[in-house]
């Protein structure tokens, strides 16, 4: 089939001629972005005033006293993490509020002042030790924005800012990612000020350029997350997990490593009360493990522990589920060992021989001549295998090359393609992964099938590619299965969902707002005007403390309401305040969020827009509204 220039691994006992290895093509890796995307997948953990006032942004005004954990155990979680095959987190050292929870010298808004082990704690440092004492690698999150300092957005916040990165890769060991997000500033509290302040372009405002330079000096071998483009890694593009396929590591002259991030549970980043029942599944941290890590970046998955210092336990257990489901994935490569056969070999040597795509040594590749772009290998198994899984690799130290693949198996005596080529402009987002295309292959690419193949023969293609391709792995694995952990509930820390059967509506555009109670995140109360509100007729007083705010899910991100404030009535006419504030991170994380509040009898509900992304408008895709639960 592959004519006179067949080659048969095992025919190659020795080398027939030297052949030189290819020159790098492109941008390259360095050494650690190389370690680090062979790390795949660690955790976020956001652990912070945030925790303790039920939001996903703080303000800046927030006081260090709530910060007060009754059993933070830093080794327990750390080994909950590596039992889950995890292979290192990443603490939030410091969230937009500006709160410092190691006892920093850069500002007085710090754990000293909380009563957490008499002002004498450092969470930093318990982290970073237990990881050291774990053989667990540590990395941290400083944010770059900071709403409590009163010199941000001018000149004098870059004296702060630089201190606290070098008090923490000074400190603390070894770090082996510093991130930073992209805040980019915004209304805050700013030492009393409470004023808006934008710092214009954040690489020109932080001077990222003296910021890499830093790190470099301090710690080296640490890869930075962000910095306006002048790290090592940069974001995968959403806070769902999944990143754009086919990726692309070379960015100009510069190779740049992605990074999926997601929370575990729906409810965001910080740990909020009555989170229980919002978990994702292992099912869905398994698409999400794929959508990431099987389209050549790395996933950082977060969990948040408590106001108590615990992981949630529905959190933990589903980690731990789909950490089993991802070890029994990968247990077995039923390409392990395979004869291959190819068209193509550099120079007739046996270190560039099809079988090291199967020797179990993602060094070592299969390499064509220069100028061969398009080769076939064909990889015979000892026996019929089933699988649902390909895993491809390439020697990324030379470079990315592979612009598109096809995979054949041979099925009732012919072959059948399972992983048809891409085509040029073809994009895959989100979660659209069975039966997915084969176009880059770079650090790896797993191809999900749309059902399981069993064959013994299969025939591996590359049909574009920018030079010739070293490909270091082709594995073939089965999806394992497993039941659903912790499902969704309509309850908030025992509390119920109201029925708003029967409920009437007043306001501005009240005849939309049915469609924020319609149980449909697809339909919205909307309207072209900011502030705006509508109001809740419940018909008859009942029980009220809380609701659940889920923002517009189409995409957009105009009109979505970012702050509020709710009023309760039992007559409509007499109103009490009795929740406001902001809905952060709505951009990167339109997610649903639950603000609760002491019980209270009500027969109206009051709800304000006041104010909203991106110009005039406001909407609400849907609203619950909470009651305690009958005891």
């Amino acid at each position: 089939m592959f004519g006179k220039t067949l080659l048969m691994l095992g025919c190659l006992g020795s080398t027939l001629s030297a052949a030189t290895a290819p020159a790098p093509y492109g941008p390259l890796p360095t050494t650690q972005q190389v370690n680090w995307l062979r790390m795949e997948w660690y955790a976020f953990v956001h652990f912070g005033l945030n925790t303790y006032t039920n939001r996903e942004w703080g303000y800046g005004d927030e006081s260090p006293k709530l910060f007060k954990p009754g059993h933070f155990d830093a080794e327990t979680i750390v080994k909950t993490f590596k039992g889950a095959g995890m292979s290192g987190m990443i603490y939030t050292a410091k969230h937009h509020d500006g709160f410092c929870t190691w006892p920093t010298n850069s500002t007085t808004h710090n754990i000293t002042l909380s009563p957490w082990k008499n002002g004498r704690g450092d969470v930093v440092k318990e982290f970073a030790k237990a990881c050291q004492k774990n053989d667990f690698a540590f990395g941290t999150y400083l944010s770059p924005w900071d709403r409590n300092c009163a010199e941000y957005g001018r000149p004098g916040y870059l004296k702060v800012y630089y201190k606290q990165i070098e008090e923490l890769l000074t400190n603390y060991g070894p770090i082996f990612e510093i991130w930073f997000d992209g805040a980019m500033g915004g209304d805050g509290y700013y030492g009393g000020a409470r004023q808006n302040r934008n710092i214009g372009k954040a690489d020109t405002y932080y001077n990222y350029k003296q910021v890499v330079k830093n790190i470099r000096k301090l710690q080296p071998d640490c890869i930075i997350w962000g910095a306006a483009g002048r790290g090592d890694v940069t974001w995968g593009g959403s806070e769902k997990g999944f990143v754009k396929y086919p990726l692309w590591n070379a960015q100009g002259n510069k190779w740049l490593s992605l990074e999926g991030d997601t929370p575990i549970n729906h409810r965001g980043w910080f740990w909020h009360p009555g989170q229980g029942g919002h978990v994702k599944t292992p099912e869905k941290l398994m698409e999400i493990y794929l959508a990431s890590v099987g389209r050549g970046a790395n996933l950082i998955l977060n969990l948040a522990p408590d106001r108590d210092g615990r992981l949630d336990a529905a959190d933990v257990a589903s980690l731990e589920a789909f950490g089993k489901m991802r070890s029994k994935l990968l247990a077995v490569d039923y390409a392990r060992g395979a004869e291959v056969k190819t068209d193509a070999v550099r120079g007739n040597d046996a270190r560039f021989n099809g079988g090291q795509m199967t020797d179990g040594d993602i060094e070592s590749y299969w390499c064509p001549e220069d100028g061969t772009t398009t080769p076939t290998a064909e990889i015979v198994l000892e026996k019929p295998a089933t699988f649902d899984v390909v895993r491809l690799r390439e020697q990324i130290r030379l470079g990315q090359r592979v612009e598109a693949f096809r995979v054949e198996a041979m099925v009732d005596g012919s072959w059948k393609t399972i992983v048809e080529p891409g085509k040029p402009g073809e994009v895959e987002t989100q979660f659209n992964l069975r039966g997915g295309k084969g176009h880059t292959i770079g650090n790896q690419v797993m191809r999900w099938l749309s059902e399981p193949v069993t064959t013994n023969r299969l025939r591996l293609t590359i049909t574009r590619a920018k030079a010739c391709p070293c490909i270091s792995e082709f594995s073939l694995l089965l999806m394992p299965g497993t039941e659903e952990v912790a499902p969704a509930a309509a309850t908030v820390g025992g509390d119920v969902v109201l029925n708003s059967k029967g409920w009437t509506y007043s306001g501005f555009a009240a005849d939309k707002a049915y469609l924020a109670f319609d149980g449909k995140s697809a339909t919205m109360w909307s309207i072209g005007r900011t502030p705006s509100h509508f109001v809740v007729d419940m018909k008859k007083p009942q029980l009220v403390n809380g609701f659940a705010y889920l923002p517009r899910q189409d995409g957009k991100t105009q009109g979505m309401t970012s702050r509020y404030r709710v009023e309760l009535s039992m007559d409509g006419r007499s109103w009490k305040n009795v929740a406001e504030g902001e809905f952060g991170n709505l951009r990167a994380n339109p997610v649903e969020q639950v603000i609760s509040f002491s019980p209270q009898k009500a027969r109206y509900l009051r709800f304000f827009s006041t104010a909203a992304l991106d110009g005039t408008g406001s909407s609400v895709a849907e609203m619950k509204i909470y009651g305690p639960a009958a005891k």
